[in-house]
């Protein structure tokens, strides 16, 4: 059987073989990892670029539950495009609100740094 060992689709994806686990364990995988005749998980493409899509889900902040429901969608399979879509925009929104945030502390933290380096006044 071909595909990537389990510390190999770890290696590839930057994560621990403990968080592959726990992403089949906890129901965040898109399809069963197949096996090898020795039981030996075996990841395919498909399942590599599923782990990079939900690595990304969690590091802009969507919580474990929602992407267990983007995961459950998906594996409905056709008809519940209007909910993925809905769930994407909503989380979308979260991480843009939170880039609009994160974009007004930095502009303080440039005026602070004017100003210890000598281009500005103040405190």
């Amino acid at each position: 059987m071909t595909g990537r060992t389990i510390a190999e689709a770890a290696a590839e994806c930057g994560l621990t073989t403990h968080t592959l686990r726990y992403y089949e364990r906890d129901g965040l995988m898109r399809a069963p990892v197949a096996r090898s005749r020795s039981g030996h998980r075996r990841y395919t493409d498909e399942d590599v670029a599923w782990v990079r899509l939900v690595t990304r889900l969690r590091s802009t902040g969507m919580p474990i539950s929602e992407v267990r429901a983007y995961t459950d969608l998906v594996r409905a399979g056709e008809g519940t495009e209007p909910e993925r879509l809905e769930l994407l925009r909503r989380h979308r929104q979260r991480v843009l609100d939170r880039l609009a945030t994160v974009r007004h502390d930095l502009a303080a933290i440039e005026d602070k740094i004017a100003v210890y380096a000598g281009t500005a006044g103040g405190c």
